[in-house]
């Protein structure tokens, strides 16, 4: 059985102020840096394998600090990369939607269908997100492995383990620094655990999570 932990990056300065990220290269706020901080002191797993990460410094960042706590490298995974918003990456909510109200309306109605100007569509994500961590499971068999990356992609991730539509990739939320367990079994994944951020109120998780562990 493989474990998967998927961790969400830690705050930037753009997700404060509200623009589209995509694979714009921006780095963690100084927030950001204390939750992964937080979340590397607080981690919900007592052994980690190898960490893998979204080359975007964010994510990155993030990986490291978590990598820091367990004396493990980082290996960057394009796969692992944010959509690419194209030409709405550094623009807001109210600046997109004013130039491309369709478009955006898809976004959040059908993202399964969406290209974005000039960049990719969530379709796109998942296929190379999750082609990489069913590759990783293949690779690393009773390992625990942690990735880590972006909402879009985890939301994808997450769609892919649960079967689960794209189109409804929206109503699973995930928060800056969330933690996500999923377990592979005979080329079966569940998850166990969605969006948690108990590490950033210095708790530690329940003993569900010592239970997820111990499986073998």
């Amino acid at each position: 059985m493989t474990k998967l932990i998927l961790v969400r990056h830690g705050q930037t300065v753009w997700n404060k102020l509200g623009k589209y990220q995509g694979q714009a290269d921006i780095e963690l706020s100084e927030e950001g840096r204390k939750q992964a901080a937080m979340l590397a002191d607080n981690f919900p797993i007592e052994k980690v394998d190898a960490i893998y990460s979204s080359p975007l410094i964010r994510a990155k960042e993030t990986a490291e600090a978590i990598g820091a706590a367990f004396s493990l490298p980082v290996e960057t995974c394009p796969e692992f990369c944010e959509i690419s918003f194209g030409k709405w990456e550094g623009l807001t909510y109210d600046e997109i939607h004013a130039q491309w109200p369709k478009e955006h309306d898809l976004l959040f109605n059908r993202p399964d269908l969406l290209t974005c100007p000039e960049g990719e569509g969530f379709s796109q994500v998942q296929k190379r997100a999750a082609g990489k961590m069913e590759a990783l499971i293949k690779e690393n068999p009773d390992k625990t492995l942690v990735i880590a990356a972006h909402g879009g992609v985890i939301r994808t991730l997450l769609c892919h383990a649960l079967g689960m539509p794209l189109k409804n990739m929206w109503r699973i939320r995930q928060d800056n620094t969330a933690v996500n367990l999923v377990s592979a079994y005979n080329e079966g994944l569940i998850v166990e655990l969605m969006n948690s951020t108990v590490h950033l109120s210095n708790s530690n998780l329940d003993m569900n999570i010592n239970n997820w562990v111990k499986k073998s």
